[in-house]
């Protein structure tokens, strides 16, 4: 077909400011990186009615962006596979590498925001601890599913746009870092996994912070307590955790966990324990001796939205134990080997639990 020398450069002329206003359009959305760790929004069923038995962390972070066209409307978006595990298999070890990405990635002009996928089972770990550690104003968004994308009504493609959206939202920013699930924005220190199978699985004790709809923001409330860029521990001056364990309370406990905890190196240990953190009389003499060779003992409370009150149940002062406040054991322990990288002082650390 003969094409003018005028329609030719017409329409070169065409392409290029096609090309331009792309260029323009694509500079004016936020860049979000998503750092991949596997779990269920990267796993795989046999069918589309396996919605509860599944393989998690088997689809990389390059199939699950190319699987949602729709975040290039939102965001300019690149992936790195950081880890490929089920939530439940992760060290501290991968939290230090995952912490210290975030903070580096955080530092660069021409990153806007952070996404981190994540197994659900120990997602909320992970955002305290970044929560605790990673010095940024910038959005970092840590999100899961609990249906994977081969699923009837799988709920990732969803929460990873969400996510994606709110990384790169300036109203998100100085929020510290937050976890959106079914339409919620949570904070990463507050929310906890409640439900093991569906979809509305997480949420805060005291309230989400906000929720999405449609790609649009809402907010409610902001957190309180001290965050990344006010918080006095720095995952790049970090190299190492101290271990901490947990022993549980229940109706007829014995001191085999606490004694096997105080023997085994442990620098603190929680008790996750009853109502109001309650110990049982015949393992309080176990807690001292922990606690007189030299282990910190933090009472918790296994009671999901529960709050421990120092001196009540137990004589803390006297015992020179530290109390968790409202965190649950799971997180008590995070906090605990953050702040054992500063102080064993148990003065210290109880204004660090009261703080955080």
């Amino acid at each position: 077909m003969y094409l003018s020398p005028r329609f030719r450069a017409f329409a070169a002329g065409a392409a290029l400011l096609a090309a331009s206003a792309l260029a323009q359009a694509q500079q004016a959305l936020p860049n979000v990186v998503i750092l991949a760790t596997g779990g269920t929004i990267a796993g795989a069923g046999a069918s589309a009615v396996n919605s509860a038995t599944y393989a998690a962390a088997k689809v990389g972070v390059e199939k699950l962006i190319a699987g949602l066209p729709e975040l290039s409307k939102v965001a300019n978006v690149r992936g790195e596979q950081v880890f490929q595990v089920a939530s439940e298999s992760l060290t501290n070890d991968n939290l230090l590498t995952l912490a210290k990405r975030v903070s580096a990635l955080s530092k660069q002009a021409d990153v806007d925001g952070i996404v981190i996928t994540h197994g659900t089972d120990t997602l909320e770990e992970t955002a305290y601890f970044l929560t605790l550690t990673v010095h940024t104003n910038k959005p970092i968004v840590v999100v899961g599913s609990m249906r994977p994308g081969t699923a009837l009504s799988a709920d990732g493609a969803l929460n990873l746009y969400d996510a994606v959206n709110v990384a790169g939202s300036k109203d998100a920013m100085g929020k510290g870092v937050l976890v959106t699930m079914n339409d919620n924005i949570d904070s990463g220190r507050d929310v906890s996994k409640n439900v093991n199978i569906k979809t509305n699985a997480f949420s805060s004790q005291w309230g989400p912070l906000g929720m999405i709809v449609e790609g649009k923001n809402y907010w409610f409330r902001a957190p309180v307590k001290r965050h990344t860029m006010n918080s006095e521990f720095d995952i790049d001056s970090i190299t190492a955790l101290p271990p901490v364990e947990i022993a549980m309370g229940y109706e007829g406990v014995s001191s085999v966990a606490i004694d096997a905890i105080a023997k085994s190196g442990a620098k603190a240990l929680i008790h996750g324990g009853t109502g109001n953190g309650s110990v049982a009389d015949r393992i309080v003499p176990n807690l001292q001796k922990a606690r007189s060779d030299g282990v910190i003992v933090i009472r918790s409370a296994r009671v999901p939205d529960g709050f421990v009150i120092r001196n009540a149940e137990q004589p803390d002062d006297k015992y020179d134990w530290v109390v968790a406040h409202d965190l649950r054991p799971q997180k008590a322990r995070i906090l605990a080997m953050v702040a054992l990288t500063k102080t064993n002082n148990t003065k210290e650390l109880q204004r660090i639990f009261w703080e955080y």
